[in-house]
């Protein structure tokens, strides 16, 4: 495989689970995107990814997964997530790049993406990498901030910012940050092989003076109650998807799990410390229970 790859968004050493969510006052887009999953996950199955799983906020939301395997670029959110979670053999903590994933294709009946794909400066690449390695008929739950959101709408007809949330191109708001189209997201869902399910629109009252003024459990409700409005159109700031795999997908080998996301060869030689690709040579390892395939 090349190595020319896009750029990687690095929350290594990182405090962003304590600083964004513990303390930093985000309750409210907590307890919808919580319910947001309740209505779209399926409802169990054997073995789930989680792209972006960071230090496993959500991870204890999928529930009906036997298996849930976290990957994220950083090791330092994959050991918080293992400090909340703990160890064992329902969870596989893996350091890796979405751009490359380290799995047989076909090898998942779902998959989740939640507040990830906003540092890709190559989103398609990512998504059509997770259709890859989910099996026929698999779920995806993709979430993604929206630059068409209601607020951008307002400012920028009020000339107060100058790029147009209309347009299907993505805006890069801060390095590797970026909000997009809700129709180049359906876009490259179906270029990926994936069937749109549903919609839902997530967070419509993340504003700050809101969250003064108004009880938590009635912002809540009310964004509960307005999701349910987003297959008819899609104005908030985080919008999810719930998309089905379709189409014939690569038959996983059964004999391997991960793969070398260098050169795609598998099955790969395990030993206790590190994995070995026989075809390219390159070696990954296994430290303190992570699974470490970055290149």
């Amino acid at each position: 495989m090349s190595d020319t790859k896009p750029p990687v968004c690095d929350y290594d050493g990182s405090d962003y689970q304590a600083s964004f969510w513990d303390q930093g006052g985000r309750a409210y887009e907590d307890q919808v995107e919580a319910i947001a999953l309740r209505r779209l996950l399926p409802r169990g199955g054997e073995l789930l990814l989680e792209v972006g799983a960071g230090a496993g906020r959500n991870t204890a939301r999928y529930q009906g997964f036997k298996r849930i395997v976290l990957l994220d670029y950083s090791r330092t959110q994959l050991q918080q997530a293992q400090q909340r979670l703990g160890r064992s053999g329902r969870f596989l903590y893996v350091a890796a790049d979405a751009y490359r994933l380290p799995f047989v294709p076909g090898l998942f009946e779902a998959a989740t993406m939640i507040r990830t794909l906003h540092h890709m400066a190559d989103a398609p690449a990512a998504i059509q990498q997770v259709r890859q390695v989910l099996q026929e008929q698999a779920i995806f739950i993709l979430e993604f901030a929206n630059k068409q959101n209601l607020k951008a709408v307002v400012r920028y007809l009020a000339r107060r910012q100058e790029w147009s949330p209309f347009n299907r191109e993505p805006v890069e708001f801060a390095a590797l940050n970026f909000d997009f189209h809700p129709q180049a997201v359906q876009g490259w869902l179906q270029q990926a092989g994936f069937t749109i399910e549903r919609q839902l629109t997530v967070s419509h009252f993340r504003m700050e003076f809101l969250k003064r003024r108004l009880p938590l459990s009635w912002m809540v409700n009310l964004d509960a109650a307005a999701q349910l409005t987003g297959d008819w159109w899609q104005l908030s700031p985080s919008v999810f998807v719930r998309a089905r795999a379709t189409g014939p997908s690569l038959q996983p080998d059964k004999s391997a799990f991960f793969r070398c996301p260098d050169c795609t060869h598998s099955p790969l030689v395990e030993n206790p410390e590190v994995l070995v690709c026989p075809a390219c040579g390159r070696e990954y390892a296994i430290q303190d229970g992570i699974y470490d395939f970055r290149i």
